[in-house]
């Protein structure tokens, strides 16, 4: 697929996923295409882990409470640090975005399937704070949502998008 191909294709899945492991250099590969987004004043805000080990995944969902990705082979823990780019500016919700963006068009771009799993992460009940304790995440990161990764069981349920002249113009708003 060519980049515009595959951000069509992309979209956020939320089934089952097969029994079938992701080879590390897929998850190394969708972890460089993380690495390699943008960063607001470079400063670089954000890392990741990848979970291939079933034990430790499995250990995971013990504190995730909705399960969205279980089934899945591997999942990609997304963290950040709060670091001042200039004059009391951080740019890390920027830099965490555009990371987990191009990872999601890697994991497109490889045949797996994956949603972006943030808002009970970080909600009141603290899950990323567990999940973050579980793998030895120090401090001062924030762990901040994660990726399931793997091939689709299921047909994938896509949802229409708005058409593109109720979103997008050109030279002022609704022209």
């Amino acid at each position: 697929m060519n980049t515009l191909e595959t951000i069509s294709a992309r979209h956020s899945y939320r089934g089952l996923y097969q029994d079938v492991p992701v080879p590390r250099e897929h998850l190394k590969m969708i972890l460089e295409a993380g690495c390699a987004a943008p960063s607001g004043c470079n400063k670089q805000t954000t890392s990741f882990i990848a979970v291939d080990d079933p034990n430790l995944k499995e250990q995971l969902f013990t504190v995730i409470t909705r399960g969205l990705g279980k089934t899945a082979p591997a999942m990609i823990c997304i963290l950040t640090r709060k670091i001042i780019a200039y004059a009391d500016r951080t740019f890390y919700i920027q830099d965490y975005s555009a990371a987990i963006q191009n990872m999601l068009l890697a994991i497109e771009d490889l045949g797996y399937a994956s949603c972006w799993v943030e808002g009970h992460v970080t909600g009141t009940d603290r899950i990323g704070e567990k999940m973050a304790a579980m793998l030895g995440v120090p401090d001062d990161y924030e762990l901040i949502c994660y990726l399931p990764v793997g091939i689709p069981a299921e047909v994938c349920k896509l949802v229409e998008k708005q058409p593109f002249e109720e979103r997008a113009w050109f030279n002022g708003f609704g022209k």
